[in-house]
């Protein structure tokens, strides 16, 4: 992307949500901020719980004409209403995804730390891959993605990258210029005005 184009929020869900209170939050996170596409990232395995979750949310992004994706269940893209899916097997289920549920829908992979599984994601037909954890994380490894990375690959590869996993207003301000999307979930969701806070990390881009 260009140096002169501020990167794009791409809004993550948290994986619990109690829909009469998240309804709220997100229609007025989507009304206070311009949010290129939200993704319903669920913890729980259980489709009838999904799909609440989708319906409502699917009614609040597209009044406001922004696509909604959700994480792995390619099956329910369709029956629900959704625009597309993330996938988080790196390159594995993009043709799958792609073959099911045609040219049109957004199909997107989590590729964690990896340049092979980009590429790989990529030439599978994915429309966007994302990299993470951006930042230190207590919850994994402690791996994360290196500056240089995002750099090459925003040098060299047109397909949009997503930056995403434990950002802090420092980190965005340091790898603006170099991702097209910042993944922004929990940052967010945790505190308790998320208008604010997510006000205050677009303010970092610079």
């Amino acid at each position: 992307m260009s140096e002169t184009e501020q990167p794009q929020i791409y809004l993550i869900t948290p994986p619990e949500i109690e829909l009469s209170s998240f309804g709220n939050q997100l229609a007025a996170v989507l009304d206070a901020h311009p949010i290129a596409c939200v993704r319903l990232d669920l913890s729980t395995r259980d489709e009838d719980d999904v799909a609440r979750a989708a319906d409502a949310c699917r009614e609040i992004t597209h009044a406001r004409d922004v696509a909604l994706v959700i994480s792995n269940h390619i099956a329910l893209v369709e029956r629900l209403g959704l625009d597309g899916v993330h996938l988080t097997d790196a390159a594995r289920s993009v043709r799958k995804a792609r073959k099911t549920l045609g040219p049109d829908a957004i199909v997107g992979a989590w590729c964690g730390q990896s340049r092979h599984d980009g590429l790989s994601a990529g030439e599978a037909g994915a429309d966007y891959i994302s990299f993470g954890p951006i930042g230190p994380s207590l919850l994994d490894d402690g791996a994360q993605v290196e500056t240089e990375l995002l750099a090459w690959w925003s040098e060299v590869i047109e397909l949009p990258v997503v930056a995403e996993g434990a950002l802090d207003a420092e980190r965005i301000a340091e790898i603006a210029a170099i991702t097209d999307f910042f993944g922004i979930g929990d940052e967010i969701w945790r505190t308790d005005d998320p208008v604010a806070a997510l006000g205050s990390l677009i303010a970092a881009m610079g």
